[in-house]
């Protein structure tokens, strides 16, 4: 059986694959509040990556761990990889992140240690078929090596309570540094409007007064950038001088440059999205699938109104009066072109949802709820009780069982 630590610094494995986007971000952000809280804090993932340098810069205890970013054939290697990584650390507590990490994770481990599993969107959402009937298989075993699961959203709590995955459950919405994402200048001011263009890569000779919509997103079907896509060519029917950035790489890209029958910018992956959140007059994030998107909460911040597919996790990341005019249903390109040409059409309308939903960020995603959150529930795990002081009431969630 493990034992409680005794020592004053628990000792934390986190376990990421994928090493980009909003996990990346996740993951990044936890290490660092746990780092400055004093815990002795490794991250496995695989070595070369731009998440096991910043991390390493953190000084966080970084070790490589080989592994691709979905199961396959050599998921065997990479469990027992892991499971020597784990042995050698000897941590108090193993946090897996998304289904590759929690799938390898709570395969190496076997709930010899407490687990912690982020599922970051339910594996089972994003395959069809047998393979979704696999995952769905394997997230309901895979619950008894679970001590506590923690959902972003309470939609992607009920998803995996409605599909039979049992197990303690702790809703932690997520947070963005509210820091780094804000505005150029305060919300509602003159000087907040989208600043000079020309600083941008990939903008070169569009004027400065042009609608500009951006999507942020790796280049894959679950950002639903095709959705966007098709839909452009109503918005330009309607607001022809209105451009189009998608910022991110991906697996899409081809298949993206393709299917767009009007001009559509690609600035591939950017090291910092705060210029382009600022530089938007709108963000849009058309999933087909999230547990509680990133980047709508980082637009918001930056005081930018965002348009957003009515997926797991989007609706209780708006303020609930910015709801009618910011989502639309998945999947469905006629409804996503509407309401970006409304908001593209009413500039007074865009700024007061920008300036609503900056209000909101600051006052239920900051970073900081969102760490002091998963800190209290590893107390719990780890004998230490309940630390409700530290948690926000708006992240506070009952525990399910």
């Amino acid at each position: 059986m493990h034992k409680p630590p005794t020592g004053p610094r628990p000792r934390v494995v986190h376990v990421t694959q994928p090493v980009d986007g909003g996990v990346a971000r996740v993951v990044t952000d936890l290490t660092r509040a746990q780092l400055a809280a004093g815990w002795r804090v490794t991250v496995a993932c695989p070595a070369g990556t731009a998440l096991a340098a910043t991390l390493g810069a953190l000084g966080a205890d970084v070790r490589p761990w080989a592994t691709t970013r979905s199961p396959g054939p050599s998921l065997a290697g990479e469990v027992r990889r892991l499971a020597r990584l784990v042995a050698e650390v000897r941590p108090d507590l193993v946090h897996a992140h998304s289904a590759k990490a929690g799938l390898a994770g709570r395969l190496a481990v076997r709930g010899r240690i407490p687990t912690v599993f982020q599922p970051h969107a339910w594996s089972f959402e994003a395959v069809g078929g047998a393979t979704a009937a696999l995952a769905l298989a394997w997230e309901r075993w895979a619950a008894r090596w679970t001590t506590w699961t923690v959902c972003v959203s309470e939609a992607e709590r009920l998803r995996g309570t409605r599909a039979g995955i049992r197990g303690l459950t702790r809703v932690i919405p997520n947070g963005v540094d509210t820091g780094r994402f804000r505005p150029a200048a305060a919300p509602g001011s003159p000087a907040a409007v989208p600043p000079a263009r020309s600083v941008l890569p990939g903008l070169p000779g569009i004027d400065p007064a042009a609608p500009l919509v951006v999507c942020v997103g790796r280049l894959c079907p679950q950002k639903g950038q095709d959705v966007l896509v098709r839909a452009w060519e109503s918005v330009r029917g309607r607001v022809p001088d209105a451009r189009l950035v998608l910022v991110g790489d991906g697996p899409d890209r081809d298949r993206l440059r393709a299917l767009a029958s009007e001009p559509v910018l690609f600035a591939g992956a950017v090291a910092d999205p705060v210029p382009w959140y600022r530089a938007a007059n709108l963000v849009v994030l058309p999933s087909r699938w999230e547990g509680m998107a990133l980047a709508p909460l980082e637009a918001m911040a930056c005081g930018r109104p965002v348009v957003l597919s009515d997926v797991d996790g989007a609706r209780e990341s708006l303020p609930p009066d910015l709801a009618p005019h910011c989502l639309v249903p998945p999947r469905d390109p006629a409804a996503l072109s509407d309401a970006v040409t409304a908001l593209l059409l009413d500039p007074p309308l865009r700024a007061s949802l920008g300036e609503r939903g900056h209000r909101h960020v600051l006052s239920t995603h900051d970073v900081r709820h969102t760490t002091r959150a998963v800190a209290a529930l590893y107390r719990e795990v780890l004998g230490a009780g309940p630390v409700t002081s530290v948690v926000p009431t708006e992240c506070r969630e009952p525990i399910h069982s």
